[in-house]
C-alpha cells in the first residue's frame, strides 16, 4: 500500500511539473523554430535578388572569417595553455591569469580603438609620416585595418581565451603518469605534446574552438565597422535597409546552417576521440624547465596577445577618458548605465529562475521528450543575436497585430503595439540567447546533489517546489550566483539583438559605444567602453580563481 501510494504521488508530481517545464522550454524555443520554418516560405524576387548579388559574398566572407579565426585561436590558445601548464619559467603565475584578460573585451571595442590608432590620421601613421617625412598616403603602403584580415585579427585577440581556457583545464586534468611514461619512452617535450597531451585534450580544444566560431558568426559590431559583409550585417541590412523581414529570416536560417555544422562537427569530434586515462593520479608532473632564452621567447609569445588584446585598448581608452574634455562623465552616461544594469539584472534573475525550473524538471523526469525540449531551448547560445532578433520580432509583430485587430473589432479599442519595441521583448531575446549559460551552471550544481536528499525530503512530506526552495537552492547557492554573474556580464556586452529590438530612445552602454564609434566619436565612447570592460573583468577574475584551485580541489 505504501509503495502504491508513493508511486501515485510521484506520478502526480511529474504530471504537475512536466507540463510547466515543457511549456517554458517551448516558449524559449519559439524564435529558433520560427526561423527554421521560414525556409519553407516563398519570399519572391527579394531572395532571388539577394542570391544573385550579395549572398555569395556573405558565404565567402563568413567562411574565410571562420577559417582565419579558427586557425588563430587554436594556435594561440593551445600553445599558450601548454606553455603555462607544462613549462617552468619565471612569471608563469602571472601569465596564467593575464592570458584570460582579453576575454573581458568585446571585439567591437578593439575594432574601434585600433581603427582610431592605425587609420591614416591615427597616431601610428602620423608618427611614421613625421619620422620619415612622408607627405601623403601615396608615398607609402600601410596595411588597411578595416578589412577582412583586420576583422580576423580583432576576433582572434578576444576569442583565443575560449580555447586557452578549456585546453588548459584539460592539460591540468591529464594524468601525471601518462606524461611521465612518454618521457621514459624517450619522448622529448615536443613529442610528448604532439603525441600524448594534444590527442587527450582534443575534445576540449574542439569545444573551445566551436565556442569561438559561434561568437565569430554572432559578431556584428566588428564586421559592420570594418565593412566586411557577413550574414549578420546582411540580416540587419535586409530588414532595416530593404524592409524585407521574411528575406532577413531566410538569411538567418542559412546562418543557422553554419551553426548546425559547427555543433555536428563538435559532437562528431567528441565521439571520434577514443582516448582514456588509465590512472587516477592527477598530481602535477615534473615541469619542463626552460633555459633563459627560451623563457624570453615564452614571455614574448604570451605578452603579444595580452598586450594587443587588452593592455593597449584599455590604455588608449583610459587616456581618452582622463585627458580629453569630450570624454567627461555626462548625465546621459548614468542613464545608459542604468538601462544596461536594469536589463542585465532582470535577465540574470529570470535566466537563473528558468534554468532552475528546467534543470529540476529534468531531474524529476528524465524522459526523451523532456530532455529534447530542454536541449532545444538551450540552443540559444549557439544562435547569433541577430538571428534571435529576427525570430522574435516577426512573431511578436504578428501577435501584436492580432491582438490589436481583435480589440478593435470587438470593443473598438486601439491597443497599439503591446510587445514590439518594448523591454519585455528585449529581455525575452536575452533569455533565448543566454539561457544556455545559466542552465549549464545550474545543471552542473544540481547534478552534484545526491538523489537521496530528494527521497528524504519526500519522506518528510515536502512537495517538489518546497524541496527545490528549501533543500536544493541553499546547496546550489554558489552555482546560482555563478550563473547569474555570467548572464549579467553577457547582457552588458551584447550588441546585435539589443541594436535591433531595443525600445525607441532606450540605449544601453553597448549601443552608445557602437553609435559613437560609427560617428567617429571614439573619445565620447571611451567612458561607456571602459564601463563594459570593467564589468567584463568579473568572470575573468572568477575563472582565474577557479583554475588556480583545480589542482587542490
Amino acid at each position: 500500500m505504501n509503495l502504491f501510494r508513493l508511486t501515485l504521488l510521484k506520478r502526480l508530481r511529474l504530471n504537475f511539473w512536466t507540463p510547466i517545464t515543457l511549456a517554458i522550454a517551448t516558449l524559449i524555443a519559439i524564435p529558433i523554430l520560427f526561423i527554421l520554418s521560414s525556409v519553407f516560405v516563398d519570399s519572391g524576387e527579394v531572395w532571388q535578388h539577394l542570391a544573385a548579388t550579395v549572398l555569395g559574398r556573405y558565404i565567402f566572407n563568413s567562411l574565410w572569417l571562420m577559417w582565419g579565426v579558427g586557425t588563430g585561436v587554436t594556435v594561440v590558445g593551445v600553445t599558450a595553455a601548454w606553455l603555462v601548464t607544462m613549462c617552468d619559467f619565471w612569471g608563469k603565475r602571472f601569465w596564467e591569469v593575464a592570458l584570460l584578460l582579453p576575454l573581458a573585451a568585446p571585439a567591437y571595442l578593439l575594432a574601434y580603438v585600433y581603427t582610431d590608432l592605425l587609420d591614416y590620421y591615427g597616431w601610428v601613421q602620423r608618427t611614421l609620416r613625421h619620422i620619415f617625412g612622408w607627405s601623403s598616403a601615396q608615398h607609402y603602403w600601410f596595411p588597411e585595418v578595416r578589412s577582412l584580415p583586420g576583422a580576423i585579427l580583432m576576433l582572434i585577440l578576444v576569442l583565443y581565451p575560449y580555447v586557452y581556457l578549456l585546453a588548459r583545464v584539460s592539460f591540468l586534468e591529464q594524468s601525471a603518469t601518462t606524461i611521465e611514461a612518454s618521457r621514459t619512452l624517450g619522448c622529448d617535450p615536443w613529442q610528448s605534446f604532439w603525441e600524448i597531451a594534444l590527442p587527450l585534450a582534443r575534445p576540449a580544444i574542439t569545444a573551445g574552438l566551436a565556442l569561438a566560431l559561434m561568437e565569430t558568426l554572432n559578431d556584428f559590431g566588428t564586421v559592420q565597422f570594418f565593412g566586411v559583409e557577413t550574414f549578420t550585417t546582411g540580416i540587419y541590412r535586409t530588414w532595416f535597409g530593404m524592409g524585407e523581414p521574411q528575406a532577413a529570416a531566410q538569411l538567418a536560417a542559412m546562418l543557422m546552417l553554419f551553426i548546425a555544422a559547427l555543433l555536428v562537427l563538435e559532437k562528431w569530434s567528441r565521439q571520434q576521440a577514443r582516448y582514456y586515462q588509465t590512472s587516477n593520479n592527477y598530481s602535477s608532473p615534473n615541469l619542463y624547465r626552460l633555459s633563459w632564452w627560451r623563457s624570453i621567447l615564452v614571455h614574448i609569445f604570451c605578452a603579444v596577445p595580452v598586450m594587443f588584446g587588452f593592455v593597449v585598448p584599455v590604455g588608449i581608452l583610459l587616456e581618452m577618458a582622463l585627458n580629453r574634455p569630450q570624454a567627461k562623465f555626462r548625465l546621459q552616461f548614468w542613464e545608459f548605465a542604468q538601462h544596461s544594469f536594469v536589463l542585465a539584472t532582470l535577465t540574470a534573475v529570470l535566466a537563473v529562475a528558468i534554468a532552475l525550473i528546467l534543470a529540476y524538471g529534468q531531474r524529476l523526469n528524465k524522459s526523451l521528450v523532456m530532455r529534447f525540449g530542454i536541449r532545444v531551448a538551450a540552443l540559444g547560445y549557439a544562435i547569433p543575436g541577430s538571428v534571435i532578433a529576427v525570430g522574435i520580432l516577426i512573431p511578436i509583430g504578428k501577435l501584436d497585430n492580432a491582438i490589436a485587430n481583435f480589440f478593435k473589432a470587438q470593443f473598438d479599442i486601439s491597443t497599439g503595439l503591446l510587445l514590439s519595441g518594448t523591454i519585455t521583448a528585449l529581455i525575452f531575446a536575452y533569455l533565448v540567447r543566454f539561457l544556455a549559460v545559466s542552465f549549464g551552471a545550474v545543471e552542473t550544481s544540481l547534478g552534484k546533489i545526491k538523489p537521496t536528499l530528494d527521497d528524504a525530503s519526500r519522506s518528510l512530506g515536502y512537495s517538489p517546489i518546497k524541496t527545490l526552495i528549501q533543500v536544493h537552492t541553499p546547496l546550489m547557492w554558489t552555482g546560482l550566483l555563478t550563473a547569474a554573474m555570467l548572464v549579467f556580464v553577457d547582457v552588458m556586452k551584447e550588441l546585435p539583438a539589443t541594436l535591433v529590438i531595443r525600445p525607441f530612445n532606450f540605449d544601453t552602454l553597448a549601443v552608445k559605444v557602437y553609435q559613437y564609434a560609427s560617428d567617429e566619436r571614439l573619445v565620447e565612447a571611451s567612458v561607456p567602453a571602459l564601463a563594459i570592460l570593467g564589468v567584463g573583468l568579473i568572470p575573468v577574475i572568477f575563472l582565474s580563481w577557479q583554475i588556480s584551485h583545480t589542482r587542490t580541489d
